[in-house]
């Protein structure tokens, strides 16, 4: 079940001249909510508010909480997931920009929340390899999302939930719908994103508290080269802060490194960096 938003007013159908349609002209984010609380609000925000302007799209944001009011009045407490859309609008055929405010919407999926726990996964390297990304769309979310379609297509043929992909320069970049934290040499490496990738909440967050508990992590490209001497890994995103990948292409890592990591940063723990109550909107 699904309810979903559009610009203060519920709505159950979309235009087939909206531009998100037309051409996937706009950007989304995807959050957990648990009671009430959406976590990694602030970096959801910011995202969105940062896709915003690079993507030229001029939105009122306030119509974002007036939904997420409007939610909880509606269920008095939200646990699920919410997708929040921002598209382009309608507009005539033709690229060229409409010149008018975008559209906001928000997906609401409601279903049980727990606190956070590790996965343990299965895994493995696709063998599709994705392209480097125009510099101004690094990063973003965006409404486009063929690479990812074509990519989940062979990781779920292949049995893995997830899976690293490299692209056209032999680096790893990220998971299907993840970024990676990597284990060569017991030091921690994430993928520099320099190129192409989606710059996750889950990573930003997770490279924050790496810091302020001074556990080092390099930020560079790592070389499909590099994969056999990997020791540990996981794939993270804002629905999932870690699944550790116990077998990478039938060589079994290491798990506890990813373990410690995880009790470390007290990942299962995300409320006291969240603090945004729909109640007090």
């Amino acid at each position: 079940m699904v309810f979903c938003y559009k610009n203060g007013q519920i709505i159950d159908n979309i235009s087939i001249f909206d531009r998100a349609f037309q051409y996937g002209d706009g950007c989304f984010t995807t959050a957990r909510i648990h009671q009430n609380v959406i976590e990694l609000d602030y970096l959801h925000r910011q995202r969105l508010q940062q896709s915003a302007e690079r993507l030229f799209l001029t939105v009122d944001f306030s119509l974002l909480d007036k939904m997420l009011k409007q939610l909880t009045q509606k269920f008095d407490v939200l646990n699920g997931t919410l997708k929040i859309v921002i598209s382009r609008g309608e507009g005539q055929r033709g690229y060229l920009m409409p010149d008018h405010p975008a559209d906001l919407y928000v997906f609401y999926y409601p279903q049980n929340t727990q606190n956070f726990q590790p996965e343990l996964i299965q895994s493995g390297v696709l063998t599709q390899k994705i392209g480097l990304t125009m510099p101004k769309l690094v990063g973003l979310k965006s409404l486009n999302r063929l690479e990812q379609v074509m990519l989940k297509k062979e990781a779920h043929e292949k049995g893995w939930l997830e899976a690293l992909v490299v692209d056209i320069q032999d680096q790893i970049v990220e998971g299907v719908s993840s970024n990676c934290f990597i284990q060569i040499n017991n030091t921690w490496i994430t993928p520099e994103l320099r190129y192409n990738g989606v710059h996750g909440v889950m990573r930003a967050e997770i490279l924050q508290r790496m810091q302020r508990h001074k556990i080092s992590c390099e930020q560079r490209i790592v070389d499909f080269n590099e994969i056999p001497h990997i020791q540990s890994l996981f794939f993270c995103n804002a629905l999932s802060p870690m699944k550790i990948v116990h077998t990478l292409n039938t060589r079994a890592l290491e798990i506890q490194p990813c373990v410690e990591l995880f009790e470390n940063l007290q990942l299962q723990l995300f409320k006291s960096h969240a603090e945004y109550s729909c109640k007090n909107q």
